[in-house]
């Protein structure tokens, strides 16, 4: 269960970052592996942390995770926008 929140919370991320037009990259699948990545990657950090786990649902995991995605989705339009 808790993987499963962990993706949904990069879908949540991927598709508020879609709505925002600064620095959209045109391939939105980019996008979306960054986010995809990001939350399994603060996922499996909060479960070294011990903040929930791979099967079980934790607040604090989801908000690790919701606030990873975010910003490594923000860092790459970040990149984006000083390239050019």
């Amino acid at each position: 269960m808790g993987a499963a929140l962990w993706v949904a919370s990069a879908l949540s991320i991927f598709f508020v970052a879609r709505i925002i037009p600064t620095g959209r990259p045109h391939n939105y699948l980019a996008e979306f592996g960054i986010a995809v990545a990001a939350s399994v990657i603060c996922g499996a950090v909060a479960t070294l942390l011990d903040f929930g786990g791979w099967r079980e649902a934790d607040w604090r995991a989801i908000t690790f995770v919701l606030l990873g995605a975010a910003a490594a989705v923000g860092s790459e339009r970040a990149l984006i926008l000083a390239r050019s």
